[in-house]
């Protein structure tokens, strides 16, 4: 009876640090469920979140504090997705690191929310390969579903670093294992690099339709905003270049209006739109373009200097005949830094203006050479239509073909 008495009277101070510690639980658990089942979490409730996840781990027994740990990671990601400050996706990121070994995949993708440099994405994309390639999903740190959605939210990420890179191959094994809008737009890039203009307007314009739907919509939880997003103002730009390139010349003008509109800072809608117009047989409004396109990109340059903007106002000279300041305007857009997808065009251009200005003999090998390379955006049968009536003026300078 004695030892049964004090065996009762050990266990009092151990039931009531086990209820208090039972309280701050269910406190925790119901706060991150409210931020969790919340499409957009209100700051308020994901502060709360974070306050009870550290009330319950100060009294934790090492075996709860990584799914503490985890919780309170995610109610500060939930709050740096509502005020979008590097920091705080940053301090998600430290506490996720905590519960790193039962699932480290998580701190990753907090990483990438904040927006990281180079070093910084091939550190994520280090982190996240081995966890989504062969997770391991800790019942004792997430529900197995969830955990689930968090893989495949991470092999999202994957495929989307793999497309910055221009992996395009990888790119599609990633998305299409998430089956969702980023898998058409790889398809769609896939397309437009085989030159099946149709096809990748098909393509993009599928994903952009449910990226717009997505838009509208709040995501069932809050895990669903924490993937990577559209850039509104290139992703409308490469749908209206594909559209100017399969011939659907009007649509191709409506999608460059809204990239221009989604993004005033962005100089090559402006082009493109220049280049369908002038396809439509608006001349006029090409030129306004091409002029518009030009004073973008100087606005949008550092220190005045943008090869960008060079290569449109040259652009614009050429059109109007006014060859000489054309070539000059593409020497100085190869002179100054230009996007290297834009420098083959660049050269071409100057090529171009060369024979067109008169230097027929001694440019018109240059420009044949350079058509090799030029986008599809160049007017490469108006360039060779140009080179063969510049060897048809040297044949008849040089007085005919000589009879046999």
């Amino acid at each position: 009876m004695r030892v049964l008495l004090v065996l009762v009277i050990a266990s009092v101070p151990l039931a009531a640090a086990d209820d208090a510690r039972l309280v701050l639980d269910l406190k925790a658990q119901t706060e991150f469920d409210r931020v969790d089942l919340a499409g957009a979490a209100r700051l308020e409730d994901a502060g709360q979140c974070v306050q009870s996840q550290a009330a319950a781990l100060a009294v934790a027994p090492p075996a709860d504090t990584a799914l503490l740990h985890y919780r309170k990671g995610y109610c500060l990601l939930a709050g740096a997705a509502t005020t979008h400050r590097a920091a705080e996706y940053s301090a998600a990121a430290d506490e996720l690191q905590k519960a790193i070994e039962a699932w480290p995949a998580r701190a990753a993708i907090a990483r990438l929310e904040a927006g990281p440099d180079a070093a910084g994405l091939e550190r994520a994309r280090a982190e996240l390969a081995p966890a989504v390639n062969a997770p391991v999903c800790a019942s004792d740190v997430m529900p197995a579903p969830f955990c689930q959605q968090v893989v495949a939210k991470g092999r999202q990420w994957l495929g989307w670093m793999a497309l910055q890179r221009g992996d395009l191959p990888e790119a599609a094994r990633d998305f299409t294992a998430t089956s969702d809008a980023w898998a058409d737009w790889v398809d769609g890039r896939q397309e437009f690099a085989a030159r099946h203009y149709q096809a990748a307007s098909a393509r993009y314009d599928a994903a952009v339709v449910i990226w717009e739907s997505e838009r509208r919509q709040s995501p069932p939880n809050l895990l669903g905003s924490f993937g990577p997003r559209p850039d509104w103002g290139h992703t409308l730009t490469d749908l209206g270049g594909a559209q100017l390139l399969a011939g659907d010349l009007h649509r191709a003008i409506a999608t460059l209006d809204r990239a221009a509109h989604e993004d005033p800072s962005l100089a090559r809608p402006l082009y493109l739109r220049a280049v369908a117009k002038e396809a439509a047989g608006d001349e006029a409004g090409a030129l306004a373009d091409y002029g518009l396109a030009g004073r973008t990109a100087f606005a949008a340059a550092q220190d005045l200097a943008s090869g960008e903007a060079h290569l449109y106002r040259g652009i614009l000279l050429y059109r109007r005949k006014d060859y000489a300041r054309a070539e000059e305007e593409f020497a100085s857009a190869l002179n100054f830094a230009i996007p290297p997808a834009l420098r083959p065009d660049a050269e071409a251009w100057r090529h171009l203006a060369a024979v067109a200005g008169g230097s027929c003999q001694a440019s018109r090998g240059y420009l044949e050479h350079s058509l090799e390379s030029v986008s599809p955006f160049f007017p490469k049968a108006e360039a060779r239509s140009m080179a063969a009536s510049c060897t048809a003026r040297n044949t008849a300078a040089a007085g005919g073909p000589r009879a046999n």
